[in-house]
């Protein structure tokens, strides 16, 4: 994947944080945004977990780990108070964001669409610049997922603040290796 801007999140409600998050609030650090639903049996046994052992192996690192409740089916079941209900009873701690619902109607939420996501659970890297590195559908294996963060980590802690503006963000320049 080539990496390019990660699209805005668009939500409703934040739990687990005081304020909302934004992909600018968190530059300069990696971000691991776990889309999931509470129904979803994958999001249930591995994914949820896996965001879970990420933000405990990778406390103290430069990365948030960000939960993106996006709710396309079942629409009636997963409301606001079940997922806190869900959140407390998994013990989940890192920041959830409720994707906003599809415009016009559209059962497919507005994150969700913005990343192309084919369904849940999917597990999004992005760097500390704000780009778009990795997009997994289902099940990512731990240890390569393990080996991707400490990748984008290192590129984080060894490159140069880049310029970014309203017409995006420019790669520093590279230096020669003679």
């Amino acid at each position: 994947m080539l990496p390019r801007p990660a699209p805005a999140w668009q939500t409703t409600t934040w739990l687990n944080t005081p304020e909302p998050l934004t992909l600018e609030r968190l530059r300069g650090k990696v971000i691991l945004l776990h889309a999931f639903q509470m129904l979803c049996p994958g999001c249930v046994a591995r994914g949820i977990p896996q965001a879970q052992r990420v933000a405990e192996v990778f406390a103290g690192a430069p990365l948030v780990v960000v939960g993106l409740h996006t709710v396309f089916e079942h629409h009636e079941a997963m409301k606001l108070e079940s997922l806190r209900a869900f959140l407390h009873e998994y013990r989940v701690k890192f920041p959830v964001g409720v994707d906003a619902p599809g415009e016009g109607g559209d059962p497919i939420p507005r994150t969700m669409s913005a990343y192309a996501m084919r369904g849940t659970p999917t597990t999004v890297l992005i760097d500390a610049q704000g780009r778009l590195r990795r997009q997994v559908f289902g099940v990512h294996d731990d240890l390569q997922l393990g080996a991707e963060i400490q990748t984008l980590l290192l590129e984080a802690q060894s490159q140069p603040a880049e310029a970014c503006d309203d017409g995006g963000c420019a790669l520093p320049p590279v230096a020669s290796r003679d």
